[in-house]
């Protein structure tokens, strides 16, 4: 069984097993770590703590009785900061913000921060450039309730020359005043957050997830806020009990998230788990999602924001992951008019959320909101209602209920259409299906392009639960429904089997091409 390195810092690392199982390998292992065990197990990825740097060690990996063994170095480090040393508490009841912030601004570059185990309450912390975090196992830090020691983010601040503008704050695609994060990079770079410790948010013992859609003071802080960010990992760490998103990444680029827990109560309001939002190079490795929301969403920005900056988010790999309940388990939209491209989702079980792939958008969202190259290949989905939805009539939102976004009627292709590209669906295994195996809904002057679903198997729900598949005006609820395609230029299907389907396998309307 053999094994790659993904992640090596001073203090850990990270592997990930060579095979093609989804999540768990299906051969258990023992990781031996210069000849100790370290971890019995069966997740593609692992990661070892408790390391010190600029050491030589020994990975052995044992399955079946077959070995594995590589020989790492690990990385270099100045200097590490108690934060027991700066003053923090770890009582979980006296406000530690200060002394924490001291340490990493008094981190030199190369150096760590160091939590040990205990319970830090705080409010936002900024992060320096150049440092590592590490919260030791049993080390927590608890999101202050009072949103009055939260810093407000400004969302557009002009530029003493009034030719540019420079943007801090961010809701829901648009440059608006939020508050500050438990954990806030700005501008920052060489980042690392690792560990086996906890940043939890405490919204539930806040006022946080109350009257959610009104502004009060601001809008609601994230877990994880990275603005303009660069070369940033987070590993091993739990993120829970968010006031909003977990993770929010926002232009920002050179990303990892590796074997993460994001964790938030079903019922937890637009807790989604990470939200890359007009970044490039990202990999979601290995991450546990169970959110009240979408596990991952990908976004480029509402109209303004895509259409000033033209930023995409690009190049994408999620691998490995668990997503479970919530609404989506990977999302692309509704905030995308910068376009989304190059994205690729593999080994990933999706369990008990509505919809497995879920694209959303519509009219409105500009000429430059494009998505292609989206490519979902060897997934296990189960109880999901309806594994696979692209939708061009998205209808949330103040502009969503209007005549020009839920027309049927093609309408003239102009600076506001939107263009979705082609989809690969691969290798996919979907249980217990619910609503209909897929839904996939152009718009008449702006059909999808292309659709390959290529050895994709759905087996129906003895009793399906009914629901509808989009959210579009004008869909009636429906259950036990095949492939619906609805202005797609082209269609491609190669051994899709339908099990327990008692409706017809595939609907069609407005499609050009259809090749089975």
């Amino acid at each position: 069984m053999n094994f790659n390195t993904i992640f090596l810092g001073a203090r850990s690392l990270s592997i990930e097993l060579e095979n093609k199982d989804i999540y768990n390998s299906k051969a258990p292992y023992e990781l031996y770590v210069n000849g100790e065990l370290y971890k019995k197990g069966s997740k593609n990825i692992i990661s070892v703590f408790g390391l010190f740097p600029n050491t030589e060690y020994e990975l052995n990996l044992v399955s079946n009785g077959v070995e594995s063994k590589k020989t790492i170095k690990t990385k270099e480090e100045y200097v590490t900061l108690n934060v027991l040393d700066f003053g923090a508490y770890k009582d979980g009841k006296t406000i530690s913000t200060q002394y924490i912030q001291a340490a990493i601004n008094a981190c030199p570059d190369n150096g760590r921060i160091y939590f040990p185990k205990g319970d830090y309450l705080t409010g936002p912390l900024f992060l320096r450039s150049n440092t590592t975090i590490e919260l030791a196992k049993g080390a927590r830090l608890v999101g202050d309730t009072n949103r009055n020691n939260y810093p407000k983010l400004p969302g557009m601040i002009m530029t003493t020359d009034e030719t540019g503008e420079y943007n801090l704050g961010s809701w829901e695609g648009n440059p608006l005043d939020c508050y500050a994060s438990i954990i806030t990079g700005i501008n920052v770079s060489n980042v690392n957050i690792i560990g086996e410790g906890t940043i939890d948010g405490n919204a539930q013992n806040s006022d946080w997830w109350v009257d959610v859609r009104t502004k009060r003071g601001s809008w609601r802080p994230r877990g994880v806020f990275l603005n303009h960010c660069n070369n940033i990992v987070l590993q091993g760490v739990k993120v829970c009990n968010t006031p909003s998103w977990n993770l929010h990444p926002y232009f920002s680029d050179d990303l990892k998230f590796i074997d993460l827990e994001i964790e938030n109560p079903k019922d937890s309001p637009n807790t989604d788990g990470c939200d890359p939002e007009s970044c490039k190079n990202v990999d979601i490795l290995g991450v546990h999602f169970s959110v009240g929301d979408d596990c991952i969403a990908v976004k480029s920005g509402k109209i303004y924001m895509g259409k000033t900056y033209k930023k995409p988010c690009e190049n994408l790999n999620v691998r490995n992951c668990s997503m479970n309940f919530g609404h989506g388990s990977v999302v692309l939209g509704s905030e995308m008019s910068g376009g989304i491209k190059n994205m690729k989702v593999s080994q990933c079980l999706f369990n008990q959320t509505d919809r497995g792939l879920r694209i959303k958008t519509r009219r409105g969202r500009g000429k430059d909101a494009i998505i292609d190259g989206v490519t979902f290949e060897n997934i296990e989905m189960d109880d999901v209602l309806t594994p696979l939805v692209i939708n061009m009539f998205y209808f949330c939102d103040p502009d969503g209920k209007t005549e020009y976004v839920w027309s049927k009627e093609k309408l003239p292709v102009d600076d506001r259409t939107p263009y979705l590209g082609k989809f690969v669906f691969k290798d996919i295994n979907c249980t217990n299906v619910n609503v209909a195996a897929g839904a996939f809904y152009g718009i008449p002057e702006m059909p999808i392009e292309e659709i390959d679903i290529v050895n994709v198997k759905f087996q129906y729900s003895d009793n399906p639960k009914e629901g509808v598949p989009a959210m579009m005006t004008g869909l009636d609820p429906m259950k036990g429904k095949g492939l619906l395609f609805n202005y797609v230029n082209k269609v491609k299907m190669e051994n899709v089997e339908f099990i327990g389907l008692k409706d017809k396998d595939v609907e069609c309307n407005e499609v050009k091409s259809l090749k089975r």
